[in-house]
């Protein structure tokens, strides 16, 4: 008996509910504290999966834990230990980490990406920081198609003007 795999889906979002601006956005944005939760998380699972334009917007793998990109023609980037490109679904991803023992991981965008996984029934918790900043148009958590239903489990402030908040999907 193994213990299903636990995906947290972390991201910053603009007050106003934006994840970028556009998808070659650079998260720069959001306050150091952000950027240390971050850190933090997805070291605590060691694994985290993103999209290319996410992949390409942070320009190099980060290090101390397994980075999987998603993306449409893995063929034509170039994998290593800690850094997997690939086309498989969702659920062969979370499958394929189980197999090699991970037990939680995160969820780092971008929109497609997010949306992907949400499509799939796949996301079990939402951790997301509220940065003190609006854009007023930009990139969504989700493609609007998405619909969900959340249950608060804890919030917080984080840093000099953020908060972080913790749903369970319902």
């Amino acid at each position: 008996y193994s213990v299903p795999m636990k995906v947290t889906l972390l991201m910053a979002l603009t007050l106003d509910g934006r994840i970028g601006k556009d998808a070659d956005h650079l998260a720069d944005w959001s306050e150091k504290a952000d950027k240390k939760l971050f850190v933090e998380k997805t070291k605590e699972a060691g694994v985290l999966i993103m999209g290319s334009k996410t992949f390409d917007t942070i320009g190099r793998p980060l290090p101390g834990r397994k980075n999987i990109v998603l993306t449409r023609t893995p063929e034509t980037r170039v994998s290593s230990e800690n850094l997997i490109f690939t086309s498989d679904t969702p659920e062969k991803i979370l499958k394929n980490l189980e197999q090699e023992g991970f037990g939680e991981v995160i969820l780092a965008g971008g929109m497609q990406i997010n949306t992907l996984f949400a499509e799939a029934k796949l996301i079990d918790e939402i951790l997301v920081t509220i940065a003190p900043i609006i854009f007023g148009q930009g990139l969504g958590l989700f493609e609007s198609t998405i619909e969900m239903n959340l249950e608060l489990i804890e919030t917080g402030p984080l840093g000099e003007n953020s908060l972080w908040v913790r749903y369970k999907v319902a």
